[in-house]
């Protein structure tokens, strides 16, 4: 049998000179001094037909680009709304394979489809077969928590033959000498972390963030998405100020929640606030710099 990562005669496969999705949105915000709105909800949440619903009423409704999150069991950066939602979708028995149903629903309601995944979940489930089907499917990018540019040799390899980008993160706390490794080996953007710790909102965001983007560019990276407590429409504004991209996560996840933050609101509620906390984020984030 032929490897998939060969041609028929055994040849590794060459780098794939498919531009950036993930690129190319950022260039189009940037002709209109905008910043991009990228949306957090993890897949199978709270059931896979709810989220499929819930990642096209994203899009519909101001995001431009959707990190599809993987579910998993020991989430090491994900906040207490974020794992409630992630433990929701893993008892209903979300499984990986099914994800690209989630990639190809936001590429056809005209989002550019990222997966945040850690990278336990795509080592096991083979990282040249994650990246042919997330191609397939259309997916653009992979924004990897836990994997530093140093072990990401096979991804790296992969993504380049399937011209996939490469998300990786970096913090305040990143050294000038790592953010030039990271800002090397990306693909699409850079994910600035805005503070150390786990994922969640806030009321106040520090000045920490702005300085890490211009730190991050100087060291070379073309974009530079904040996230990690961005949850209100004024918070979008500030960070969508100096950023090219704004990461929302726990504040989406939390309008499908009750107010226990533990079980799902029925669908068409969750909809509609989902719907609704959507517009708002987009209307500051989008106007942060008019």
């Amino acid at each position: 049998m032929t490897n998939p990562a060969t041609t028929p005669s055994g040849q590794p496969l060459g780098i794939s000179h498919k531009p950036s999705k993930t690129r190319a949105m950022f260039d189009d915000f940037r002709k209109r001094d905008e910043p991009a709105f990228i949306g957090y909800l993890p897949y199978g949440f709270p059931d896979s037909e709810y989220s499929l619903k819930a990642f096209d009423t994203m899009v519909r409704h101001g995001v431009n680009a959707v990190e599809i999150g993987l579910p998993y069991s020991d989430p090491v950066m994900d906040g207490p709304v974020i794992q409630a939602a992630s433990k929701i979708a893993i008892d209903n028995g979300e499984r990986i394979a099914d994800v690209f149903k989630a990639v190809e629903t936001v590429a056809n309601a005209g989002g550019v489809p990222l997966v945040m995944s850690y990278w336990n979940l795509i080592f096991h489930y083979g990282v040249e077969r994650f990246a042919t089907d997330f191609e397939n499917a259309g997916g653009a990018g992979i924004i990897t928590p836990d994997l530093i540019p140093d072990e990401a040799g096979e991804w790296i390899e992969a993504s380049d033959r399937h011209g996939l980008d490469r998300i990786f993160l970096v913090s305040p706390d990143t050294s000038d000498e790592r953010l030039r490794i990271v800002a090397a080996n990306a693909r699409g953007f850079v994910y600035a972390a805005s503070r150390m710790g786990v994922t969640g909102e806030r009321t106040t965001l520090s000045a920490s963030p702005e300085r890490l983007v211009a730190r991050t560019r100087d060291a070379g990276a073309q974009n530079v998405c904040v996230g990690i407590g961005v949850s209100t429409p004024e918070q979008g504004a500030q960070v969508g100020s100096y950023a090219d991209g704004v990461i929302v996560g726990s504040a989406l996840v939390h309008t499908l929640l009750d107010d226990s933050a533990r079980t799902p609101k029925p669908l068409d509620e969750g909809l509609s606030a989902l719907a609704a906390k959507t517009e708002e984020l987009a209307e500051g984030i989008h106007n942060a710099r008019h």
